[in-house]
């Protein structure tokens, strides 16, 4: 007995001292997997807080630890509004993540967890004053007669599971509209990789003031070698040639790029070359946050840049709840972080149906949304030249089919695509905006495609 008991005391010393040696190394050297997981949390929480006025007990069970990776479930956030700040760690102790609202800006990640890192900018917000008249320029939403929208936008299926926001436009009016349980017409909506296109025009406000052209090349300091060949073009067609791994599964390039990096177009730059430029299509959110630094670097004035999108694009289209997001050092997320109403999402989406002016005001070149909607030479016919899908989402799509067969729709129609069913098909023929939000993971097979297909052919 005497010597099982020793036995046994020495495997509970083990025991504790292996616990504490993990403990240790956890709370010293967290795996970046932990990190990105909690830098993640952080930022979805505080963006949902301080951006979209949602509770942080809501977003974090039901946006972050509901669809996401398993570690999410066993993260814990506290939200200080006083301060504007989020923090996330692994059992409240591990690989803290910290995300800090700053005005007019959103939040931002800060990895290093010091608050003091953070670039010191602040941009002017959108208005929130009650705008007279109809949609689009004003707040009206006026009564539509468009037969049997509504029993498309109730329709379950159509809608896909998750929805928090439909809104359908015809010639200039909003002729359908439904929203989630807990959501509203005002109520600021993440775009994720929608922001991409959005971001594309931003760079044609400065190709239209003269000080940026689309084949411009030498774009960034370190880039001696054949990086030097990159254009402006290439970066919009994401056929760059730039090495990026967009797979969210674990750590890659994008998570890392999003979670860990302080520089996110200091990282993205870095990359090397997997190919000549102009030859290989590659989907990017590194490439879009290039694009950011590009125009953001074209304009000087660091604060100049941070008002720019609002005063060359949002205010234009009155987007006034639009709030586009930095990074630690200041560069637009110009990837993935755009928040708007579901109304000023659609407000864009008819603006990309035109010529590019809006009001009798040029906000790009003549011809500059046109170009953008063309295929980009590297991508086989699946991306345009700025920052768009020709085809609808891919999810739930066979292997060797393309993503929009078995249904009907305009051969014109052109996509801005987000993570977790975020979608907004433009039909220039048809003076057609569908855009559809919600939270959405693509592994539940959902396809905007027959909700299109039913809008089309309803108000043909």
């Amino acid at each position: 007995m005497r010597i099982l008991g020793f036995i046994v005391k020495w495997l509970v010393i083990l025991v504790v001292v292996a616990v504490a040696g993990l403990a240790g190394w956890l709370y010293l050297a967290p795996p970046d997997l932990i990190r990105v997981a909690s830098g993640y949390t952080a930022k979805m929480v505080c963006s949902n807080v301080f951006v979209a006025g949602r509770d942080s007990r809501e977003v974090l069970a039901i946006d972050v630890q509901a669809p996401g990776h398993p570690i999410l479930g066993y993260l814990s956030v506290d939200v200080d509004p006083s301060a504007g700040t989020a923090r996330a760690a692994l059992l409240g102790l591990f690989g803290p993540g910290l995300a800090v609202d700053r005005a007019g800006l959103g939040c931002a990640s800060v990895p290093s967890g010091d608050r003091a890192s953070l670039a010191d900018l602040s941009a002017t917000p959108g208005s929130n004053a009650v705008r007279r008249g109809p949609w689009p320029s004003g707040d009206m939403v006026e009564p539509t007669q468009a037969e049997g929208i509504r029993a498309i936008l109730e329709n379950e299926a159509l809608v896909g599971p998750g929805m928090r926001a439909v809104v359908v436009v015809k010639d200039g009016r909003i002729v359908g509209e439904r929203y989630g349980e807990g959501f509203d017409a005002s109520s600021p909506s993440l775009g994720w990789s929608m922001t991409k296109t959005v971001n594309a025009v931003i760079v044609g406000t400065l190709v239209a003031e003269g000080q940026l052209s689309l084949d411009q090349a030498g774009l960034f300091p370190g880039w001696s070698d054949g990086r030097a060949r990159i254009t402006v073009a290439d970066l919009m067609g994401m056929q760059s040639g730039l090495v990026f791994n967009e797979d969210y599964g674990d750590v890659t390039d994008v998570t890392r790029m999003l979670y860990l990096e302080p520089d996110m177009a200091g990282f993205a730059a870095s990359k090397p070359l997997a190919g000549p430029p102009g030859t290989i299509f590659n989907y990017s959110s590194g490439t879009a946050v290039l694009l950011s630094r590009l125009w953001q670097d074209t304009l000087g004035e660091p604060q100049a840049a941070m008002d720019w999108p609002r005063e060359a694009l949002f205010d234009p289209l009155g987007m006034e709840s639009a709030v586009l997001e930095t990074d630690a050092a200041g560069t637009f997320v110009g990837s993935s972080y755009l928040y708007a109403t579901a109304r000023d999402w659609a407000r864009f989406g008819l603006f990309m149906l035109g010529d590019g002016s809006i009001g009798g005001r040029r906000l790009v070149p003549a011809g500059f949304l046109e170009w953008m909607r063309q295929p980009a030479s590297a991508s086989n016919g699946d991306y345009g030249n700025g920052q768009l899908w020709l085809h609808g989402p891919e999810a739930g799509t066979p292997e060797g089919q393309h993503p929009d067969a078995g249904f009907d729709l305009p051969e014109d129609a052109v996509w801005a695509l987000g993570h977790d069913g975020q979608s907004m098909a433009m039909i220039p023929s048809r003076g057609i905006v569908v855009l559809r939000m919600g939270l959405t993971p693509s592994k539940l097979g959902w396809k905007s495609q027959g909700l299109v297909e039913a809008v089309v052919s309803a108000l043909e």
